[in-house]
């Protein structure tokens, strides 16, 4: 499969970008202190008065991406620590989602009866809520709530039946092979099976939907911020930095392109890295 992933050019360049974004949110704190500029520290000296508050340069020795309008805050230690912002986000849901969703997959394929049916019934009580409506709905009613924690934990817990519905297709086909049978003849019980045989064949699928995952939730994180209703000041987000860039996109342009092009770059890189971990999973399936 690594061969195969390695031999995907998409792949690798979408890897490459996911990389750098990963290092980016790493080492967000460290490139901060080296800017010289908290993102919430505000400088008046950067901005225009005359001008409604416009930045007096585009790029400088100072400000290495600029500032923002009219506050003055430095864009580059802003959009850096929302990288941060999202990539916990990201993982972290993704983590959720995974764990739920291999649990209850996982439980509704193997052991089948009464468990599928109910949490058969279950995933598709969830899949027909419509997810973001929900989302913004629970975030409105939760003002004081940790905006963090509880994005992840919206985000996850709707996001979930998918990955299980994919895990029980995957562990109802792979309980019907021979090896689980020689395991349940030896003697073997259902937590050694589940461990030991199905695990183990459906993880490669699981990790493969997981990095295509990521980039909807990116794109939930950004638009709930966007909306007002994600992460909140001062607490930097691509989504917020962007709801408030709308107003200067013709005079300040870089205010609004910066940060919608590292959206636009991380989503794009995972979305190729998962196509690529895809189609190595499951070759046959790419072909055709």
């Amino acid at each position: 499969m690594i061969a195969r992933l390695r031999r995907t050019r998409s792949a690798m360049i979408g890897l490459g970008i996911v990389c750098f974004f990963v290092l980016l949110a790493l080492a967000a704190p460290l490139l901060v202190r080296l800017s010289g500029w908290d993102p919430a520290q505000p400088d008046p000296s950067a901005v225009d008065p005359n001008l409604a508050g416009l930045p007096r340069e585009v790029f400088s020795a100072e400000h290495w991406l600029g500032v923002e309008p009219v506050s003055g805050r430095d864009l580059f230690s802003r959009v850096v620590m929302g990288t941060q912002v999202s990539m916990l986000v990201a993982f972290a849901g993704a983590a959720v989602v995974l764990t739920l969703g291999a649990l209850f997959g996982v439980t509704a394929g193997f052991f089948g009866g009464w468990a599928d049916a109910v949490i058969s019934r279950l995933m598709d009580l969830l899949m027909s809520f419509p997810g973001l409506i929900f989302m913004i709905a629970i975030m409105s009613v939760t003002p004081h709530v940790n905006r963090l924690v509880m994005l992840i934990t919206v985000i996850g817990l709707f996001s979930w039946p998918g990955v299980a519905r994919i895990v029980r297709g995957q562990t109802l086909s792979v309980r019907e092979r021979e090896f689980v049978e020689a395991a349940r003849i030896s003697g073997s019980g259902a937590g050694r099976i589940l461990r030991r045989e199905i695990l183990p064949n459906v993880a490669g699928p699981l990790i493969a939907y997981a990095t295509l995952l990521v980039p909807g939730m990116i794109s939930a994180e950004a638009a709930l911020s966007y909306l007002g209703i994600g992460i909140r000041p001062p607490t930097p987000s691509w989504g917020q930095i962007l709801a408030d860039a709308v107003t200067y996109y013709d005079v300040a342009p870089t205010y609004f392109a910066i940060p919608g092009l590292c959206l636009f770059l991380v989503i794009l890189g995972f979305s190729l890295l998962g196509d690529g971990l895809r189609d190595a999973v499951d070759p046959k399936g790419a072909r055709r």
